[in-house]
């Protein structure tokens, strides 16, 4: 039995086949990683939906920003917008049945065994592991509900501000200010304050802020595994790993077996 993490798919179908052929993936034996945004801009992300939908039994994957836009979408303009990968999925018979299972994924998940989280952007450097598992769950309980306070979330999910999680947060702001440290988080100061307008490889960022996990944390006994970050690429370092790797933008698409021995495979990339 292996387990698999692999990076940002972003509706590259023919690449996630390529590499769950080169992993021999077993669903019956196997368990895949999956560090969000399975859609947007490869092409086919009605096909990357369904066919880890099909695979669901073994499947942990948690949300990325471009799987909540994908959802905020829906929810805020009834599925009216000018991206056409979105509105094939909304159009399709098994659209609903897609939507509602990605909706109920985690922004965050814990292996105690292995000491390991994974998480689509990042995590505060003054989090514990317990702080950021209640703070993802506060998230996760809105997008489960129904009704006018999930529409709420979606409709103010947008936005730079506040740039820090602090305790007192009015109820949709801290919602906010949590899911951007989750989801869209590069660059941070050491009290977590962010600098989302940063998307460039270490080194282009504005003075006074670092990469996230190069700050002094509170979660140094665990290794975060991350995806989001396609200008940092494939990135092993300060109990970190980094797996996307750009497939979308004709990189490559990574796996990585966890375990004792991290193993690595990967596919070239390619739209479609």
């Amino acid at each position: 039995m292996s387990t698999y993490a692999i990076g940002d798919i972003q509706g590259c179908y023919t690449a996630f086949c390529r590499l769950l052929d080169k992993i021999k993936f077993d669903p019956g034996n196997d368990r895949l990683w999956l560090t969000g945004d399975l859609v947007n801009r490869g092409g086919k992300s009605l096909q990357v939906l369904r066919k880890v939908y099909s695979l669901r039994e073994s499947v942990t994957c948690v949300l990325g920003n471009h799987d909540l836009h994908l959802l905020a979408a829906r929810e805020v303009n009834n599925g009216r917008q000018n991206n056409p990968e979105f509105a094939k999925i909304y159009a399709a018979d098994d659209g609903d049945e897609l939507l509602e299972w990605l909706r109920l994924r985690p922004l965050l998940t814990v292996d105690e065994t292995l000491r390991l989280v994974m998480v689509h952007a990042g995590l505060a450097p003054d989090w514990t592991i317990k702080r950021a598992t209640r703070l993802a769950t506060k998230v996760n309980r809105r997008l489960a509900g129904k009704g006018k306070p999930r529409k709420r979330f979606f409709k103010q999910m947008y936005g730079n501000r506040p740039a820090v999680w602090r305790p007192g947060l009015e109820s949709e702001v801290e919602l906010r200010t949590i899911t951007n440290t989750l989801t869209r988080m590069r660059y941070c100061k050491a009290n977590g304050m962010m600098s989302l307008s940063d998307s460039g490889p270490p080194g282009s960022q504005k003075k006074g802020y670092k990469p996230w996990f190069m700050h002094p944390r509170r979660t140094a006994d665990y290794t975060i595994v991350f995806g989001h970050w396609s200008t940092l690429g494939l990135y092993f370092g300060h109990q970190s790993v980094c797996l996307d790797t750009g497939c979308v933008w004709g990189g490559k698409l990574t796996a990585l077996r966890l375990g004792h021995n991290f193993d690595l495979i990967q596919v070239k990339g390619r739209t479609g």
